[in-house]
């Protein structure tokens, strides 16, 4: 007696079990990541689905958040992927990141503190060294401008306060959001992130600019300084 071969077509699944179909009766919250991202590969390597694939990435390759900080190029190189699936793929995240940004645009840094977090996650975590930047708000809490002022070594970036206010006052900021990441993945903000928040408070006073907030970015949740009472 033989035993049926399961078919590399997700399409002879059954419908509830189908991305794509799960996603439009239950919304992308319901998807593991594999099946996110098999539903962006499409189809799967040879003899295999695109949820195997996607699978095969992750465990070897991943988890989700390592797979995706991995530059272009390096995409291209994971199998199933490839050049086309890996610009397609970081394009997406860009997206994600614009979406975010544009989020902020309409003033949600303040009417929702948590998108701030996420916009400063989206943009630092993951990387190598510790970088320190700054999201410059006008009157309404409106997003003008991200940059990143500070780099620094694996440990820390040092970071000078008379910089902060020049780069506000360039942009006619009335506000100013700071975040930097911790490379080491720990997410307690140090002695030394307290220190900064307090000397970069008393700097922007001097000119009539206010720190909102300051976001430490590691693994997990970003975590914010104001809601601790140290802003």
């Amino acid at each position: 007696m033989s035993i049926p071969i399961p078919s590399p077509h997700i399409r002879d699944w059954p419908a509830a079990e189908r991305p794509r179909e799960k996603l439009l009766a239950r919304g992308p919250g319901a998807l593991s990541d594999a099946e996110l991202l098999a539903i962006f590969l499409g189809s799967g390597l040879r003899g295999q689905d695109a949820v195997g694939t996607a699978r095969g990435l992750l465990s070897g390759h991943g988890p989700l958040r390592t797979l995706l900080e991995r530059s272009a190029s390096e995409l291209a190189k994971l199998p199933g992927l490839g050049p086309a699936r890996a610009c397609k793929l970081v394009a997406a995240l860009e997206l994600g990141h614009r979406h975010l940004s544009a989020e902020l645009e309409r003033g949600e840094a303040m009417s929702d503190p948590h998108a701030a977090g996420r916009y400063f996650a989206q943009r630092l975590r993951g990387r190598p060294h510790e970088v320190f930047a700054a999201l410059f708000l006008d009157t309404r809490h409106r997003a003008l401008a991200f940059e990143e002022l500070f780099h620094g070594t694996l440990d820390g970036a040092e970071v000078h306060p008379r910089e902060v206010v020049r780069r506000a006052l360039a942009h006619n900021a009335a506000a100013v959001i700071v975040g930097h990441n911790h490379p080491s993945g720990n997410r307690e903000p140090s002695a030394a992130d307290r220190a900064v928040t307090a000397r970069l408070k008393q700097a922007l006073a001097l000119v009539d600019l206010r720190l909102l907030d300051h976001f430490v970015i590691a693994d997990g949740p970003p975590v914010s300084l104001a809601a601790r009472g140290w802003v």
